[in-house]
Parts: structure tokens; sequence; C-alpha cells
């Protein structure tokens, strides 16, 4: 870390919301060029700086700043210079060198202690007065906070965060309990107001921190995909995270609960502890599905079984038992759930089902978790399908984290029918804001793939409703007879059954590459990327069509690594690429990327049609490209899906990752080409069937599998998994038991 100091003399850019600036000072005789984020700067003020050199293959050297302190000035030349700089309301170049020639080197205290003093000048009023007043106490205020802040490890961009929060509040409020920023401030965890309160010497054993600590490690264990943390386990977790006797938790997670933080439930003997939220979600998701899968639903007045006929007959198809059962069930039930691997026809039965609703004259609605799947669904059906948040007209609330929905239980869709496709993508508080925008004697068809991975999100609900044994479900099984000829659709159904797959067969679509070293497989998938693949088809362009998946983030063959790789094979420096480095990574005008958390606040604006179209919205999982960088502005402008382009302003940088090479995990819901996955070992709950099958399911003309027979082998009879914890099938089934028994 290395230090400068220096005047502000020119501000090239400057955000309000979040501090970030691109300034010149002058140090000496000499012009320096800084960037980073420093809330509120102004030209003429005194900084001291902290940070290190970097060379902007444009701009060349530049200063980026970790942390800053502002330096008030002790020279009348000095004070003279910082208020006629304008930083002061009020007060100007000619007021500036008045004050000074009046009080000298005392100004700036008589502005701090005695400013109605300034009387004693010509020109200055009680009004006048009041205003410098209030800009001067600002600054001194805001200097006094962010030294506060800097000296407990809080970033720039964090302290912008907790004095837009607290304003001139956040010194006591961190000092009374820094723990209040794990819950008010975006970005600030547990482990770093834990840092803050250990400086400020607050007792390991307080309350607000065990309690705070308590909220921490079950938002963590339900960030994995929970939607409640089993007591014991929260328990065991805390005297290990806390350092602090089993006592005190207990008494912790009582006072949580009685204060209405978290809610504790017990379910056949096991002790739950939900954070408010999934536990409101999975209250409110159990009375819907139920109420819908009693609710009497007005008879279809049109002959199914004979336009089934008509569309076999258009089509060319023949429908299978089980396909034409979960067609009729969907006039049949209030609720049904159709649910098969790749190649059962379930976009083909989608369309039927529409086909029919519409010639019966009932309004239909397509919807899917994600902008590709919805994309998907719309050019397989020739119909239009929207994103679930778009179907609900997502909005933002006044925390950027929530989201709010226009679509409600006031204002409902305005549907007969909705099919939604990818449920397994769905989790339970998306799944719940969609319920309740259905208003009564609205039928919906859930459609997905049981097998693959769960949501992203928490909650396990297409499975959890299955096995609920409540609501309709149909099976697929039988492979519609022109997907047979596909070995990635034959090979994923012998995969889910454990077995292993046929590869290698001659003029097929499913490859095997064996390679034990991973260094080697390295290699290989280079090869197979930059030169085998585009030269076997023509039409493959190694960025845009074929997509690297790899199990894991890190390791030779981890997604971090493989990124790396890929940009430098792919999309190289060059002085005609406009680039910027963020943290241990530089991103590139060109570069493959994909967004990795739920950013509720991001506006998109449409770059197809008439471009004239505007939302919000950009979702863990979308992909996209670069497409511009501005060096002034430090922005990121992305097009994802090739339609929807927005603008990324510094503070979010930080959520977006290069995509050349993404985890299993975060290529649900997408279709891509080809794919190649690396085989290697690994952790068995992770390197597992379901992974597997993920990943290989995803590709639509070729597969091409790199690394050990004895990986490939391991993976395929792995069926473990890591366990979700939902009550969500748990409440279904407790309120049908019970209600059945009370009515007999």
């Amino acid at each position: 870390m290395q230090e400068i100091q220096g005047f502000v003399d020119t501000i090239v850019y400057q955000n309000d919301e979040n501090g970030y600036a691109i300034a010149r000072i002058k140090e000496g005789n000499e012009t320096i060029t800084i960037v980073g984020y420093i809330p509120y700067l102004s030209e003429g003020q005194n900084l001291k700086l902290s940070g290190e050199w970097t060379v902007h293959p444009t701009f060349g050297q530049q200063f980026k700043v970790q942390s800053w302190e502002e330096l008030l000035p002790d020279t009348v030349k000095g004070i003279e210079r910082y208020l006629a700089s304008g930083v002061i309301t009020g007060i100007g170049p000619v007021t500036a060198k008045k004050i000074v020639d009046r009080f000298g080197e005392e100004t700036l205290d008589i502005l701090d202690k005695d400013i109605s003093r300034l009387k004693e000048i010509e020109g200055i009023g009680n009004k006048k007065i009041e205003v410098i007043s209030e800009s001067f106490s600002k600054q001194h205020e805001i200097r006094n906070i962010m030294i506060f802040l800097q000296n407990y490890g809080i970033s720039p961009n964090q302290c912008a965060k907790i004095y837009k929060r607290f304003g001139s509040d956040s010194i006591r409020v961190v000092r009374e309990n820094p723990y209040i920023l794990t819950e008010e401030v975006s970005g600030i965890g547990f482990k770093t107001a834990d840092k803050i309160a250990r400086s400020l010497g607050i007792e390991v054993n307080s309350s607000f921190r065990i309690e705070s600590g308590i909220k921490y490690i079950v938002n963590q264990f339900c960030a994995m995909g929970n939607t409640y943390m089993p007591k014991d386990k929260l328990v065991k977790s805390c005297i290990e995270t806390l350092g602090v006797t089993e006592q005190e938790i207990e008494a912790g997670i009582y006072s949580c609960a009685v204060e209405g933080r978290i809610k504790v439930e017990t379910v056949e003997e096991e002790s739950c502890v939900f954070t408010l939220p999934y536990y409101y979600c999975e209250l409110g998701v159990t009375k819907k599905i139920i109420e819908m899968t009693l609710n009497k639903y007005e008879d279809v007045d049109i002959d199914v079984d004979a336009e089934i006929k008509f569309f076999e007959d258009k089509r060319g198809v023949s429908f299978a038992p089980s396909q034409k059962e979960a067609i009729k069930g969907a006039f049949r039930n209030g609720v049904e759930i159709i649910t098969g691997g790749p190649g059962t026809g379930k976009t083909t039965i989608i369309n039927c089902i529409a086909e029919i609703f519409e010639k019966a004259g009932l309004n239909l609605l397509l919807g899917a978790p994600t902008g590709r799947a919805a994309k998907r669904m719309t050019e397989a059906t020739g119909r239009e399908a929207k994103t679930i948040h778009r179907l609900l007209e997502m909005g933002v609330g006044e925390d950027e984290d929530d989201m709010l929905f226009s679509k409600g239980e006031d204002a409902p869709l305005d549907c007969d029918v909705l099919i939604v496709d990818e449920a397994s993508m769905i989790d339970i508080m998306l799944m719940h804001n969609l319920l309740k925008a259905l208003k009564q004697g609205t039928r919906l068809i859930i459609v997905g793939d049981v097998d693959q991975l769960p949501s992203v999100g928490p909650g396990n609900v297409l499975r959890d409703f299955i096995e609920s044994g409540w609501i309709k479900v149909v099976r697929l099984k039988e492979i519609f007879r022109q997907s047979r000829e596909s070995m990635i659709i034959v090979n994923a159904h012998k995969i889910n059954g454990g077995e292993m797959p046929v590869i290698n067969a001659r003029d097929k679509d499913f490859y095997f590459i064996r390679e034990d070293d991973q260094g080697k497989i390295l290699s290989t998938l280079m090869e197979l990327v930059r030169k085998r693949l585009p030269s076997f088809n023509k039409n493959w362009d190694p960025n845009k069509n074929i997509q690297v998946l790899s199990p894991m983030r890190k390791g030779v063959l981890g997604i971090s690594n493989l990124n790396l790789k890929l940009q430098e094979l792919l999309n190289p420096p060059s002085a005609l690429k406009k680039e910027k480095e963020f943290r241990d990574t530089v991103f590139r005008v060109g570069d493959k990327v994909m967004q990795t958390k739920n950013n509720y606040m991001l506006r998109w604006t449409r770059v197809s049609g008439d471009g004239d179209e505007e939302g919000t919205g950009i979702f863990n999982g979308d992909m996209g490209y670069i497409d511009d960088i501005d060096d002034d502005g430090g922005t990121i402008t992305i097009i994802f899906d090739e339609e929807r382009k927005v603008v990324y302003d510094p503070m979010y940088i930080d959520e977006i990752d290069l995509a050349y090479a993404i985890t299993i995990h975060k290529s649900q819901g997408s279709e891509f080409p080809v794919v190649v996955i690396p085989l290697f070992p690994g952790p068995p709950m992770l390197m597992n069937r379901n992974l597997l099958y993920t990943g290989i399911t995803r590709a639509k003309q070729m597969v091409v599998l790199v690394g050990s027979v004895k990986s490939l082998s391991s993976m395929v009879n792995n069926n473990r998994s890591f366990e979700r914890y939902s009550m969500l099938k748990w409440r279904i089934m407790d309120i049908v038991q019970h209600g059945l028994e009370k009515n007999s």
C-alpha cells in the first residue's frame, strides 16, 4: 500500500450515488490521475490517499484509491484556496479572500466554533451565515465519519452507503451497535461488523453480538438453498463461529424469536429456525396451492380427444399414453405437474395444450423463471413467453435488495390458464409471489424436470410439490421417436438411471476424451474450443456457440482459472479494445459475462425492435457480452440475450463475472449448441449423478466430456446430493392429512 497527498485540481467524473470518482490531483508540480470511491469529493480539497499504482491501457498510469483522508489546510494561502474552491456552499473566491484577509490562520476555527463572527465581513448577513454554517458542518461531519469508519477497515464505497443510510448519526449508530449494519446496509456482513465491534471493545458475549450472529448464520445457511436451519445445527455453528456457550446461544435464539426477528417451529420433534421471509413464503405457497387443488373449475367446452388427434395429424406426431394423460389432465385439473427428462415431449405437449385452450377461447399466459428459458419457450411454441418477473410486473422497493410486484392478490394476472416451464428453477419466494397473483379459477400447469439441480434460491419447490402426493403429477418416461437418434438424450436417461453412457458412437453427438492428468485435460479443452470443434462445424463460433461447464469454481479446472485461459484464447488484449480492471479481473469489450446475483435495480432497454421498451431487473445467471466500456465514467455496457442493454455503474461491477466457463449450477435453464465438461476427482457431495445429468442436458447439438473413466463412473454411480432443508412438502401433507381426518 502506497500513499500520496495533493490538492484536487479537476474532477473528471463523479457518481453522487456511490461516491465513485475519477479526478486529477496536484502533488507538487506533478498531476496524478486518481480513481476510486471518494464520496463527496470537491475540487480544492487536500487529500491523503492510500492505494496502489496501476497502468490503464489507454490513459496510462493511475492511482487506485483504497482509503482516503481529507487534510484541512493550515496556512493562509491553503485556507483561501480551500474555501475558494466552492467546497463550502455560499463561499466563492471573492468571499474566501475577504474571510481569510480578516481572520487569517484562525479562519477554520472561526467557521467551526464561532461562525457568527462572519458578520464582521461586509456583505455577509444572517441568511448567508446560515447557509455557510450548514455546508461547513456537513463537510466536517462527512470527514469525521469517513475517517472513523475507514479506521475499522470499511471501504469508501461502504462508508458512502452507511452515511446515506444513517447520515449524521452514523458514528453513534456504529459505536452503539455495529451489527445493525448487517441488516441495514447491503454488502456489509457479520464478519465486517464483528471486526468493528471487537475494535470498539464490545464484549464477545454481548446480546446484540450473539443475536446478530444467529441471524447471520441462519441467513448463510439459507443462502445455500435451504428455507430453514435445524436448531441443533444452528447452535453448533454458533458455538464455533461466535465462541460463546450453548446457554448464551439458546438465550439469543429465544430473544430473537420473542422479538419476532426469527421463527422457531417444531416439526416431528425437530426444532427448525426460519428467517421470516421464507417462513411466510412457505405458509403462503401451502395455503394457495391447496386452495387451488380443491377449487371447482368450469368444464372446458371442447372435445379434447378430437383435438389431440387433430394436433397429431397436423404435426405428424403420435403421443404416448402418458403424454395424452398429461394433455387431458390439464383440462380436468386445476393444478397439474408435468415432469420428464429431455426428449420426452414436454414442449410438444405444451404446444398441444396451448392450442386447445386457445381454440376453447380461454386466455393463456406462458412464463419461465429466466430470460433464456422464456426465450426458448417463445421460439418453441410460437407464442410470447415472459419471465415470471415480467409477468408479475416487477418493481423495486426502498431497499435495492427487495423486489416488489405490481401483480398480486389485489391486481391478479389476467388469464384463465398459466403454463410455467423450467419449474425446477423456481424458488420458494418466486413461487409465493406467482401464486398470489393467480385469481380464483385460474388453471396452473407446471412443467419441469425434477431430476435437474434444484433452484439457486432457497427451497425445493418442484420436488416438494411432487412428493407431497397432493397435486396431480404426470411423469413422462417415453422418449419421442425423433429424440431417440440423439445420444445426448439417450445418455442423459442412462445416467439418470445410474447406467454408464454410450460414448463415441460413430456420427453421433456425444463424445468422451480419456485424459487423467488435469494439466492435459486443460490443454485438451483449450484445443477443443480454439480449433477442433470449430473445424468440425464451421457454424460453431467458439465464443458464442461453445460453452465450457465445470463442476466447481476453484482449481486448475475450476471456472476461475478456465475463464482466464479462455479469455486469453478467445478475446486477447488489443489496442482496439477498451478494458477495465476490477479487483482481480480484467473486463474487455467482447467478453462473455454473467450476472451473479439478482439485482432488481438495474435498468435495461430493448435493443431489438424499436428499442423503446424499458424494464428493470437483471438476474442471477443471466448471460451477455460486453458492448462498451466508458473510461471516463467507469461504466460497462452489457447486452444480455442479444436484446437487453444494461449500463453498469461502477458500484455494480462486482456482480458480474467472466462466463467463458460457468459452473453447472449456473447453467440451469440454459441451452447451448455445444457443451464441453471437464471430469476430474472432487468432493462426492458435489461430483454426483444429478450434476452430470444437468450438465449434459444443457447441450443441444453436441456434448464433449474430457477426463478419466474413473471420474465419469464415480459420478454416474454417486446418487448422493446436498440435502435441502425445506418444510413445504411436510406443510402440504400435514394440512391435507388433518383436513381429511377432520372431514371423515
